[in-house]
């Protein structure tokens, strides 16, 4: 059985969702997506464990007015008002990673684990494209200069959903639906403000303790691959999963997969099994 609330931080309403009971799971969603992107995993996690989405500001159901913010305050206000400031696992996609390993760095006792499933880090070097992606970024740059929002959708569905370098439409059904819509109500929404979450994580990710699985998938992004097997690397207690023909979003693409590795990690991490 699920709940919703309504959460507040600063001039925001963070809309969430919770499913179960016991120590809490957080997840943070990817910036062309909403809580939405978790369903799967959500049921699955609450069967053992309190598990949490929320919308971040500019995303899905959540409200706030326009003011510079903390990404890693919103989340701190989620984990105590859902689940009473106890310590959390974070599972965090995209730039929900980058919260999280923000988070990590910045408030070590609230953090529990780490699942981060192509994660966005601050402080990490700009991407070089290669000549084909480089034409696709230009032609999501000549989308979004004349304001075209449908195809700004259509086209980082390809990037993101798809894989850049893979057929446009690879990813067909409900999928790639929900990831239309979802993207379409961030594309549209009002501006939130900056984050002013200044945390150079990729310099201080051999300061990250806590356990950690890194995932990516071998269809998405060159640089986003590269990164992820550093991090995989250089973090203290980390290990990596490669998701082979998967792109940037893998638990809307592979959601049993994705669901598995998740529920054999938060087991481990909470001593239930050897």
């Amino acid at each position: 059985m699920s709940s919703n609330l309504q959460i507040k931080s600063g001039q925001a309403r963070l809309a969430a969702t919770v499913v179960g009971h016991g120590d809490p799971v957080v997840f943070l969603h990817a910036a062309v997506c909403d809580s939405r992107m978790w369903r799967a995993q959500l049921d699955a996690v609450g069967t053992s464990h309190k598990a949490i989405a929320y919308d971040r500001r500019g995303f899905g159901e959540t409200r706030a007015e326009q003011e510079d913010y903390s990404a890693v305050a919103d989340l701190l206000a989620v984990i105590d008002a859902a689940a009473n400031g106890a310590p959390a696992i974070l599972v965090g996609c995209s730039q929900g990673g980058r919260v999280a390993l923000d988070a990590a760095l910045l408030h070590p006792s609230r953090v529990r684990a780490l699942v981060l499933i192509a994660p966005g880090v601050s402080g990490a070097p700009e991407p070089v494209y290669p000549p084909v992606i480089e034409r696709l970024m230009a032609k999501l740059r000549e989308a979004q200069d004349a304001g075209d929002l449908d195809q700004v959708n259509a086209i980082k569905a390809h990037h993101w959903l798809d894989g850049p370098l893979q057929p446009e439409g690879r990813v067909t059904g409900e999928a790639r639906r929900l990831f239309l819509d979802m993207n379409g109500v961030a594309l549209r929404s009002p501006p939130t403000g900056s984050n002013l979450d200044v945390v150079p994580a990729f310099h201080r990710l051999g300061e990250i303790s806590a356990p950690s699985l890194v995932i990516w998938g071998d269809f998405d992004f060159p640089h986003i691959q590269e990164r992820s097997r550093h991090m995989a690397t250089t973090m203290l207690n980390a290990s990596g999963h490669v998701l082979t023909g998967a792109a940037h979003l893998p638990s809307l693409e592979r959601p049993t997969e994705v669901t598995g590795l998740l529920t054999e990690f938060i087991d481990c991490c909470s001593g239930r099994r050897a």
